[in-house]
């Protein structure tokens, strides 16, 4: 790549002949050497989780975590360069609390995922700034009702930002991953770094679109996912990090936060089995496949 690139990859500015941007294509192989980070959008909830790499014996246990809370009602978690997960969280909080402050109603996945997008894709503009080494997963519980905000109740403009048209359907689970280059898409199940097809693929046997899968299945299912990515980088041990976010009748209470430890570790022990077992019908099969080669022969 670096020798196609060669006099084009200096800077943000320039596209190359053939219409690449190749300072965005480095910050998406940044990504790509990162971490798996899933999102699942369930029919009463959304799942956080990512497979956070332990580079040394020394971490703390269950320190420098990974998703973060944006508002009250929705977390992000991001793949890559840390640092630039860091400044994305810091950014989509003032993006979260400037929407109360101006609309006095909190901001929806999707206005976020949009303003996210929007400065994401500033830094593939200018030759002073670099591409952000990250791709970002937003997963928020959009409530259908007027919620206080700073100790006020409002709806914003009848219409417009902010605002509820009258006669469409407000509320639910949202999911959005925003990508080096500013693209967002919204998912029902999103997945990046360095596991993401194998989670992508596990992802698509759940038949997300659907609407079926409650969020107590999809902690059990979010654990098994990462445990299976985690074949693409498994010369090196990880903690599983994960947060959900339910509906308003759910165990948040449309909030972000942590899966209880004890949700968490029982997910993970049947992740765990779930994978012993595959592994000895593997070996099952290997040890088969000679018997029936010699049965053939005869």
């Amino acid at each position: 790549m670096t020798s196609i690139g060669t006099g084009y990859d200096l800077t943000n500015s320039v596209f190359s002949p053939d219409g690449r941007n190749f300072q965005v294509e480095y910050a998406v192989k940044a990504v790509e050497n990162g971490g798996t980070s899933i999102g699942i959008r369930c029919k009463d909830g959304v799942i956080l989780a990512v497979e956070k790499v332990i580079t040394s014996k020394l971490l703390k246990a269950g320190a420098n975590k990974r998703i973060a809370t944006i508002d009250r009602h929705m977390g992000a978690v991001s793949s890559g360069l840390v640092p630039d997960g860091r400044h994305f969280v810091s950014r989509a909080r003032d993006e979260a609390g400037s929407w109360r402050k101006t609309y006095k109603t909190p901001i929806t996945t999707k206005d976020l995922a949009s303003r996210m997008g929007g400065y994401l894709q500033a830094y593939t503009l200018y030759s002073s700034v670099r591409p952000f080494g990250v791709t970002a997963i937003v997963a928020g519980w959009d409530s259908e009702l007027e919620l206080p905000v700073d100790g006020q109740v409002g709806t914003g403009p009848s219409i417009g930002s902010g605002g509820k048209v009258p006669g469409m359907t407000y509320g639910g689970p949202g999911l959005y991953m925003i990508e080096p280059s500013g693209q967002y898409w919204g998912y029902y199940g999103a997945a990046t770094g360095k596991g993401r097809q194998t989670a992508k693929a596990e992802m698509e046997k759940l038949d997300l679109a659907a609407g079926k899968l409650s969020l107590l299945d999809g902690v059990n299912e979010a654990a098994k996912i990462i445990y299976i990515a985690h074949a693409d980088n498994k010369d090196k041990e990880f903690e599983l990090e994960m947060t959900w976010i339910s509906n308003l009748d759910g165990p948040t209470k449309g909030r972000h936060q942590e899966v209880p430890k004890e949700l968490l570790d029982e997910a993970e022990r049947l992740a765990k089995k779930s994978l012993e077992d595959d592994d000895d019908e593997e070996e099952t099969k290997d040890d088969d496949k000679p018997a029936d080669e010699d049965k053939m022969e005869e």
